[in-house]
Order: C-alpha cells, then sequence, then structure tokens
C-alpha cells in the first residue's frame, strides 16, 4: 500500500482530500495543530477504510517541523508516494495596518514550509520512480489583491514554483500539480477576517469536498494546472483583456 502525506489535514480541502486517499485505499500521514481532531479522523478512517493513519501534530508556521515530519518519517521507514501541501492561511486588511508577526507566519507556512516539503519529499520520490505532489495555490495566484497583498503573493509564489518544477520533471514518472481554487467553504474568510468584506458576500464559496475531488483527481492524471470552477476560469480568462490598475480597483473593491 501507498501512503498520503496531507498538510492542513484536520479541515476543509484538505480533510476532503484525506478521505478520498482513505477510499482508495491509501494509508496517510496527516499535519495539523489540532491534535483531538485528527486522532478523531485517525479512529473513524481506520475503523471505516481499513487503512493505517499517522498523525502528527506540527505548526507548520515554524521552519523547523517540514524536517521534523520528515526525520520522523524516515526513521520509521515511511515512504511518502503521494503529497498535499495544503497547509496555509489568509489575512485580511491593509498592509500598512496588519500585524507583521502574523504575516510572517504567513509566509512561513505559504511559502517556506511548503517548499521545505516539496524539496525533502520530491527527491525520495526521483529515486524511487514514482511520486505525485498537490500543492494548493489559489485564483489569487494570477493578479495582485489590494487588502490582502502578502496572502496574494505567497500564493502567486506556489503557482510560480509548482509550474516550474512541473517542467523539469517533464518525462519522469513524478508529477506536480497545482490546484488554484477560488473562495471555498472552510472556514477561510472567518479566520483571515474576509467575512468583513464583499467577496464573500458577493460570489458563493465552493464546495470543498467538490474542489478536493477536481484537485484529486487532476493530481493523479499528473496534470500540471487545476483552475477549479468555470466562472473561475472565465474570469482570469478575462482579466488578461482588461489593463492592470482596472483588476487592482476591482478586487480592492472586492475586498473591502
Amino acid at each position: 500500500m501507498k501512503t498520503a502525506l496531507i498538510t492542513g489535514a484536520s479541515n476543509g480541502i484538505g480533510y476532503e482530500i484525506a478521505k478520498l486517499f482513505a477510499k482508495d485505499k491509501i494509508n496517510l500521514v496527516l499535519v495539523a495543530r489540532n491534535e483531538s481532531k485528527l486522532l478523531s479522523i485517525k479512529k473513524y478512517f481506520e475503523q471505516n477504510y481499513n487503512i493505517t493513519v499517522k498523525i502528527i501534530i506540527k505548526d507548520l508556521s515554524l521552519n523547523t517541523s517540514p524536517y521534523e515530519i520528515f526525520d520522523e518519517l524516515n526513521k520509521e521507514n515511511i515512504s511518502i508516494e503521494y503529497l498535499v501541501n495544503n497547509a496555509g492561511f489568509g489575512y485580511w486588511g491593509k498592509f500598512s495596518d496588519t500585524n507583521l508577526e502574523k504575516e510572517l507566519q504567513m509566509i512561513n507556512l505559504n511559502i517556506i514550509s511548503l517548499t521545505i516539503l516539496t524539496k525533502l519529499f520530491l527527491t525520495n520520490m526521483i529515486k524511487n520512480n514514482f511520486g505525485k505532489i498537490l500543492n494548493i495555490a489559489s485564483t489569487a495566484s494570477f493578479q495582485p489583491g489590494p487588502n490582502m497583498a502578502i496572502y496574494y503573493a505567497t500564493k502567486a509564489y506556489v503557482l510560480s514554483f509548482s509550474e516550474a518544477i512541473s517542467e523539469e520533471l517533464r518525462g519522469s514518472s513524478v508529477s506536480i500539480t497545482t490546484l488554484c481554487p477560488g473562495p471555498t467553504n472552510t472556514n477561510f474568510e472567518n479566520f483571515s477576517g474576509l467575512n468583513k468584506a464583499k467577496l464573500f458576500k458577493i460570489m458563493k464559496p465552493a464546495n470543498a469536498y467538490k474542489v478536493a475531488m477536481y484537485g484529486y483527481k487532476a493530481m493523479m492524471k499528473g496534470k500540471r494546472l487545476a483552475i477549479y470552477g468555470f466562472t473561475n476560469k472565465i474570469i482570469l480568462i478575462i482579466e488578461k483583456f482588461f489593463p492592470r490598475i482596472l483588476i487592482l480597483k476591482m478586487i480592492k473593491y472586492l475586498q473591502s
């Protein structure tokens, strides 16, 4: 049996992807900070899907955590064939007003830990001649985001980074897929503070299970990019024909 490592697995898209792996009889390593929730998920998955589930309680905004995860799995001879870098968070507000410490934690989680985990496990996947990585970006990856400047920038990094590696891996038996969902019902808006903005009032958030299924299928097929939702795809195409200043003003309005 193969094993999948999923970060941010205690709820939302991460949890739904974990369930899809479980249904396909793939063992799991689930990483998050919420121990009680992970223990509950472990018990449910093992009882219902007859797989092995290992939980690791880590805060991935600490840059030592990816190395600790990698070392722990190596000591236990657990090989990872699938990696899902789902953990991340957003932070709403004007850059001049927001908390720098929280923003640095966001950069550490959304960029640095994702990069380290990808590096560490990709090396073994190439050695073993098999592996699939799914990095969760966002439709925010495609343009700057006033009132969420750093979050948008972190997701732009995830997309650029992942697409570049995808090309490097072309022709090999290892693939990396970038999933770009729009607003999704994962409690993201409440945690980030974006629930106060117009965006989540105007746009109906997508279902986390449907987003997870879309990304899961794309990863299994080895696709480079997976943009969820017909509307999101159309918006991203239309944006290319508008002046950048107009796009900036529109996003600022939606996130105010």
